[in-house]
């Protein structure tokens, strides 16, 4: 007799292998870029390199895209409250992005694209809080050595997905013991 759980994603023939699951990106969050077949991995964390959430995109779409359903993903966001200040790399330097994190009260740490020099552009730059951006390149750096998120086992995001939260696990514990 087959065993019921009470989630049906926990079982093996359950929603993450069906065609047509709403949870399934349906490009599985691969695409092409300028390395071959990838995905990204946008991440958000605390200042203590403890991650946040994460959203999964295929290889060739931009962060700007990511940034809303990132920060929607984002559950501690909803529990901590909203940070004061956010760091990024340039990428994420886009006005719709600036224009949430204004409209949200938040302080941007992110240095403006080389488009962006201009006097009519300019914004100020808190140096010393984007070197602490370093937080966010260790924990991508901790994943990488994870053999089997770095080199995507898995066919489906959502089994992706999972493994990363596994490994967020790991993380987590070694903070609490």
């Amino acid at each position: 007799m087959r065993r019921q759980h009470l989630d049906p994603r926990l079982s093996v023939g359950g929603r993450g292998c069906k065609k047509g699951d709403p949870e399934e990106p349906p490009d599985h969050a691969l695409g092409r870029s300028r390395g071959g077949w990838g995905t990204k991995l946008h991440l958000l964390s605390d200042r203590r390199g403890l991650p946040l959430g994460f959203f999964l995109t295929a290889g060739q779409k931009s962060e700007c895209q990511a940034f809303g359903p990132l920060m929607r993903a984002t559950a501690a966001r909803r529990i901590l409250g909203p940070p004061l200040r956010l760091a990024g790399d340039k990428a994420y330097s886009y006005w719709p992005v600036l224009g949430w994190l204004r409209r949200h009260r938040i302080t941007p740490v992110i240095p403006p694209r080389k488009e962006q020099t201009a006097a009519r552009f300019r914004r100020p730059l808190d140096r010393r809080a984007y070197r602490k951006r370093n937080i966010i390149e260790r924990l991508i750096g901790w994943l990488k050595h994870r053999r089997r998120l770095a080199t995507r086992f898995e066919k489906f995001a959502t089994r992706f997905g999972a493994m990363i939260r596994m490994a967020f696990l790991e993380i987590y514990f070694k903070v609490v013991f």
